[in-house]
């Protein structure tokens, strides 16, 4: 089955639940989710059969590619957009209160089939080889978080957020256009491959307009992960935007824009014309936004803000991993598998942390970090659960959290290029300074759920995707930060 099937099927899929949507009941819309849920297990047993394009259709493989990097993007898409819809279902009630009549779930079926355009943009990204079908799938992602962004159209908070990220989504696009614009006029291309071959020949190639393109590419792409410059939107758009909607471009939006950064670079990363400027450039952006996120999260008391600042952080951790780029080796693991190993942890453990906040949400009816006071009370097992994915969020040893920021420095103290090296130990330096932020920031939740008092003494019950799922996630995380060869052999093959 050739690969870009996938993404026909899940657009499919969701133009036939939005179809539903219209047609069906307004009382209750639940059902959507599950088919929805239902369909993206379909497309992951599906990815298991994919195939590349055929050699015969050129015109295909000029712009899609489905090589081990892209199955792995996929089924990272994938696997995120089936828990956030399970999310979403589980957050239905407070969906409907600001949408429509907070007795009816009329309101609440379009949150469904979004997420699924979403992912088959996330899909279409991850395959892309030239920078125009990069730039089409890259604006059907962001157009669709525009849509999830503002969806809480009665909350003030959402639309704030809608329109902070239509503005600054906007201006990135822009940039990433205007970018593209000069990479061509630079090396007469647009296809990733055919820009290496012009790189590594460097036959008269004229490289100050070609590096003014490539700069306006990662700020573009920067908007995506979340660096610095363009993290400014993070912290006000996750506080404000429904929180399966967080979770998805916390987790999803971001390894999907990791994943065209890696592919978009490699040229540059690999070419000696370019290696030095692209490597100086990204270790600036690293370093910053290490410490943007980590010391601005020390103040917050919101903690979907706080979840902000720390995706900041961890984008520049996995930043790292790319300005120090390395092909691996026999013992070490190449600058990729590091990357998709720490998205891959990272993933698990906030999945886990959005499916708690959820869960305070509809019983204390605030994202504070104060609701989680007394919680070791209220429900002591997920209190327990909770420590453990905050933890190893933070970094803890024996945490899968600990191990992909240790694999990120271990990656960056190997670099071969003596020069390049001591960029890279400054970063190093600084990324030690993040996990010490990160330590304290999130230890303010333990603090909360185990040394202060509850406002209300009554327990805290769990839905029952809640109650199943969080254990799950929390138990991963141990498990994966003492064995943690199933994801190593995942992102290495």
């Amino acid at each position: 089955m050739p690969a870009y099937y996938l993404e026909a099927y899940v657009v499919v899929l969701g133009l036939v639940l939005l179809m539903a949507e219209a047609f069906g009941p307004s009382s209750r819309k639940s059902y959507l989710g599950a088919f929805a849920v239902l369909g993206l297990i379909g497309a992951l047993f599906m990815l298991g059969f994919a195939e590349a394009p055929s050699a015969d259709n050129r015109e295909m493989q000029r712009f899609y590619e489905f090589d081990a990097h892209a199955k792995f993007y996929k089924g990272f898409a994938l696997v995120c957009a089936l828990f956030v819809t399970i999310l979403a279902v589980d957050f239905r009630r407070i969906l409907s209160d600001f949408t429509e009549d907070p007795g009816s779930e009329d309101g609440t079926g379009e949150y469904y089939c979004l997420p699924l355009f979403a992912c088959a943009g996330m899909m279409w990204m991850a395959s892309a080889v030239d920078l125009v079908s990069l730039f089409v799938a890259l604006e059907l992602v962001t157009i669709t978080f525009y849509v999830l962004v503002a969806y809480m159209r009665r909350n003030v908070g959402s639309l704030e957020a809608g329109v902070k990220y239509l503005i600054l989504g906007a201006l990135s696009t822009g940039f990433l256009v205007y970018g593209i614009a000069w990479i061509y006029g630079t090396t007469g291309t647009t296809n990733l491959a055919e820009i290496a071959q012009v790189l590594e020949a460097n036959d008269g190639l004229a490289t100050t307009p070609l590096f003014f393109g490539l700069a306006l590419i990662i700020l573009a792409l920067a908007f995506k992960v979340g660096a610095v410059p363009m993290q400014i939107w993070i912290p006000d758009v996750y506080q404000g935007a429904p929180t399966p909607t967080t979770a998805f471009l916390s987790i999803g939006s971001k390894a999907a824009g990791f994943a065209v950064l890696i592919r978009t670079l490699e040229p540059f990363l690999e070419a000696p014309v370019t290696a030095k400027q692209t490597t100086v450039v990204l270790f600036i952006l690293s370093a910053l936004t290490i410490l943007a996120g980590n010391l601005a999260a020390i103040a917050q008391s919101n903690f979907k803000r706080l979840l902000g600042y720390s995706s900041i952080a961890h984008a520049g951790f996995i930043l790292l991993a790319v300005t120090a780029w390395t092909q691996g080796s026999d013992t070490t693991q190449s600058s990729k598998e590091v990357v998709g190993f720490y998205l891959t942890t990272y993933l698990i453990m906030t999945l886990g942390v959005f499916f708690v906040l959820s869960a305070i949400r509809k019983a204390t009816g605030s994202e504070e970090i104060s609701a989680f006071e007394g919680l070791g009370r209220r429900n002591p097992f997920l209190a327990l659960c909770t420590a453990i994915l905050v933890s190893a969020l933070a970094g803890l040893p024996l945490t899968a959290g600990f191990l992909g920021k240790f694999l990120v420095f271990q990656t960056a103290i190997g670099h071969p290029d003596p020069e390049l090296q001591k960029l890279l130990w400054g970063a190093i330096g600084v990324g030690f300074i993040g996990v010490a932020a990160g330590f304290y920031y999130y230890l303010k939740v333990i603090r909360s759920m185990y040394w202060v008092a509850p406002q209300d003494e009554h327990p805290l019950r769990l839905s029952a995707a809640s109650g199943l799922l969080i254990p799950v996630f929390a138990l991963a995380t141990i498990i994966l930060g003492i064995y943690p060869q199933p994801i190593l052999w995942l992102v290495g093959s």
